[in-house]
């Protein structure tokens, strides 16, 4: 071969494989991952159904795709009350309910939804992520093979709605209830017998006479679920939900396998609708109110002084005994809990409880 031959062809060569570096790369395909989310709400339940479905679109979406997430209403894959035991199993990679529907499996999962006369919504915030509530609820979980995360929130809740109005602690005696949590045992002490029931259970229930009142969520949701129907009296405050968590339970071996980039897509999801869902409902609940007591005759009751300090009577001795006959683990829980509750008060009595106690005052304010 001659050389001027040789060289013509080898510059060609370079030109063409200098082009060739230039071009795009081919996207190498990832893998795509499928999961299943079972949760405990009626098929689009307003904010507790459409909060667990922004989460799953959340992760699919902010994944590209990567991790697709499909929501299972209740009873569609596993029943309402089973979500736990669904995702613990592996039935489901993930699931979206109220930590203390599983009382059973220990009287610590309370501490991650709601107790009586808790902490709020900010204030459980503060406690999971900055006092140490996070690493907790993750020892408690372990041997479960679950991993928690907060993923919503409802706010103050409602007392709930009766039949009958409440005027002593008599009314309580034998009356029926549907309350789950340390807030149902609270109203078994005062002599209420105390159901648990899933959402969609309810109303038939109420209507039927099998229970004679039940506490839900709040204006928005109770509104679209029918109580004013069938029950006219709508009781505050919510002692037993001062700001009820909602969680996001992962199986976590299945959490574990996921690259670090999906771990951390699971987590800003849910912490994203931590905040969206509380907002929601704190959007919703008024205009609601105003609906269920103009529109449907609703008659808003506030809980009797002397009845509610018996509840916050008992609420206390019950709280005791959990921290004082609870195994390790709830201990461990019940102390920080408290910890964080007791240095709460002060700060809320003076930022959140002052403010809202000085708007109260009269003076003249545009009313948009």
């Amino acid at each position: 071969m001659k050389r001027r031959s040789f060289v013509k062809g080898a510059v060609a060569a370079g030109v063409a494989s200098a082009a060739a570096s230039s071009l795009p790369k081919p996207a190498i395909a990832q893998e795509r991952i499928e999961w299943r989310m079972v949760t405990s709400w009626p098929k689009g339940l307003p904010g507790l159904g459409t909060g667990a479905e922004r989460v799953a679109k959340r992760i699919s979406d902010m994944s590209d795709g990567r991790l697709n997430v499909k929501v299972f209403a209740a009873g569609e894959l596993v029943p309402a009350l089973q979500v736990f035991d669904g995702v613990s199993g592996g039935t489901a990679e993930m699931g979206h309910d109220a930590s203390y529907y599983h009382l059973g499996k220990s009287p610590a999962t309370a501490f991650f939804t709601a107790v009586p006369f808790g902490m709020t919504a900010n204030e459980l915030n503060a406690w999971v992520h900055w006092g140490g509530g996070q690493e907790l609820w993750d020892e408690l979980y372990e041997p479960f093979g679950l991993k928690g995360f907060l993923a919503g929130n409802t706010g103050v809740q409602m007392a709930g709605w009766f039949r009958k109005e409440i005027k002593s602690l008599d009314d309580l005696k034998g009356l029926k209830f549907r309350m789950p949590g340390l807030g149902g045992k609270v109203l078994e002490r005062l002599g209420a017998t105390v159901v648990l029931l899933p959402g969609g259970e309810i109303f038939p229930s109420l209507q039927s006479g099998a229970i004679d009142g039940t506490e839900w969520v709040g204006p928005y949701n109770d509104l679209s679920l029918g109580f004013y129907q069938v029950a006219k009296f709508y009781y505050w405050p919510g002692f037993h939900e001062p700001g009820s968590g909602l969680q996001l339970t992962v199986n976590r071996s299945k959490f574990e396998a996921l690259p670090n980039d999906l771990k951390e897509i699971v987590r800003a999801a849910a912490s994203a609708e931590n905040d969206v869902m509380l907002a929601e409902f704190n959007s919703r609940s008024a205009p609601a109110l105003q609906t269920l007591v103009r529109e449907h005759g609703v008659q808003l009751r506030q809980m009797p002084r002397d009845v509610l300090e018996a509840i916050g009577t008992e609420s206390g001795k019950l709280m005791q005994e959990t921290l004082d006959d609870g195994d390790e683990i709830t201990k461990k829980i019940a102390r920080s809990f408290f910890k964080t509750r007791r240095e709460a008060l002060a700060w809320t009595r003076l930022s959140d409880q002052g403010y809202t106690n000085a708007r109260l005052l009269k003076f003249p304010y545009p009313r948009g």
